[in-house]
C-alpha cells in the first residue's frame, strides 16, 4: 500500500515534464494493480493548485479541468483518501519537534505521519522525505529525469 505525492501526478499528468514518461507509466500500473493506492488531499488540492498556475506551468489547465483529473484519480478501485487518525499530532511530533525542519517541510512531515500512521510507502520524487527516518520511502522515478 502506497501513498503518493502530488508531484508524481503532476510529472504522471503532465508531458512538459522530463519525467512524464517514468511517471506515467509508474502511476498507471499502481492504480491498475489489486493494491490500496492512497491520495491525501494534500496531494490532490496540491495536484489541482499547481496544474491550473500559469507561473508553474507554460500550458496550465483550469482548475475546473484539474478538478476532472483528481475525480478519474479518485474512480481507481483501490485509491482511497488516508485521514490523519489519533496518532497523528504524535507522529508529527516525532517528525517536527526537535528536527531542525524548514517551512517548507513541514506539509512533507504531515504526509511523512500520514505514511507512518497507516503504514504505507510514502512515493515521492522530492527525496527530502528520507530525512523522515521511519517512513518507508520511494523515489519511483529516480533513474528517470
Amino acid at each position: 500500500m502506497i501513498l503518493v505525492d502530488a508531484n508524481l501526478l503532476l510529472y504522471a499528468s503532465f508531458a512538459g515534464y522530463p519525467q512524464h514518461d517514468a511517471a506515467r507509466t509508474w502511476l498507471e500500473s499502481e492504480l491498475s494493480r489489486a493494491g490500496r493506492v492512497g491520495l491525501p488531499w494534500d496531494s490532490l488540492l496540491a495536484f489541482v493548485r499547481v496544474a491550473s498556475n500559469p507561473r508553474a506551468l507554460t500550458s496550465p489547465i483550469s482548475v475546473d479541468e484539474a478538478w476532472e483529473l483528481v475525480h478519474e484519480f479518485l474512480n481507481y478501485p483501490g485509491v482511497w483518501i488516508p485521514l490523519p487518525t489519533t496518532a497523528h499530532t504524535a507522529a508529527l511530533d516525532e517528525l517536527i519537534i526537535g528536527r531542525r525542519l524548514t517551512s517548507k517541510l513541514v506539509m512533507d512531515a504531515h504526509l511523512a505521519a500520514l505514511a507512518i500512521e497507516h503504514g504505507l510507502t510514502l512515493c515521492s520524487a522530492d527525496n527530502d522525505f528520507r530525512r523522515f527516518a521511519r517512513v518507508r520511502f520511494v523515489n519511483p522515478i529516480a533513474t528517470a529525469a
